[in-house]
């Protein structure tokens, strides 16, 4: 990649803008979200390219991966404050790291979700993850999003539940979207529930018996983890 927009590491790494557009498998790359109702980077996880071409992005999250999240300005964890005041009490990012297993994140180039895959230990199968979000961009360092808060569990029987509707709607409450953004979240999940039922890709595609590269070292977090990219490209 160009100058200052490498994730460290010894991995093969491409230009998301180079000759084919396309990151190599066993890339070093970000995976950011913006916070809601800002410009600003809040949440950053370093992830191993698996595969990207033009039908999907594959990106894998190791144990003990070092990223950055959202916590409230002293320091307590969001999930810990109370719903009422999550979204309006002041703010700060920490460097943490994953606990747990590793998850395996899938996108489709202009679809406003992913679908993050979860093990338990011993590479037990536990479920995906439909995750509503703004459609990745690419920049030279990773791809960037916005989570939407509204989100779907989707287990190996195929059976499925909303996630987080009352964040979601504390959301709207709390002005970080108005009702045109909340309607078009309510139907990309709707359209998402779709592909649930139909059993399309990616629960077709048998990615839960996917396993990481031995090989592949944990990515490290770079310290300009929250820098500005050059060049955007969807």
């Amino acid at each position: 990649m160009a100058d200052g927009g490498a994730v460290r590491g010894d991995a093969k790494r491409v230009t998301a803008g180079g000759p084919t557009g396309f990151w190599d498998p066993g890339s070093q790359i970000l995976w950011r979200y913006r916070e809601n109702g800002g410009p600003g980077i809040h949440i950053a996880r370093p992830v191993t390219v698996v595969r990207d071409d033009a039908e999907l992005l594959a990106a894998w999250m190791a144990p003990g991966t070092e990223c950055v999240k959202p916590v409230l300005a002293d320091g307590t964890p969001v999930h810990q404050e109370p719903l009422e005041s999550r979204y309006t009490k002041a703010r700060t990012v920490q460097r943490d790291h994953w606990f747990g297993t590793g998850v395996l994140k899938l996108a489709r180039p202009g679809e406003p979700w992913s679908v993050w895959l979860f093990w338990d230990p011993g590479w037990q199968f536990k479920n995906w993850y439909v995750n509503l979000e703004t459609p990745l961009t690419r920049w030279d360092g990773g791809v960037d999003s916005e989570d939407h808060f509204l989100d779907i569990t989707v287990r190996p029987d195929h059976s499925w539940d909303w996630r987080d509707e009352d964040e979601f709607a504390q959301a709207r409450r709390d002005g970080l979207m108005d009702e045109g953004q909340a309607r078009r979240v309510r139907e990309a999940g709707h359209a998402a529930v779709e592909v649930i039922h139909a059993w399309g890709p990616p629960y077709s595609e048998g990615w839960q018996h996917w396993r990481p590269d031995p090989s592949w070292a944990v990515p490290s977090l770079p310290e300009d983890w929250d820098r500005t990219p050059a060049h955007v490209s969807t």
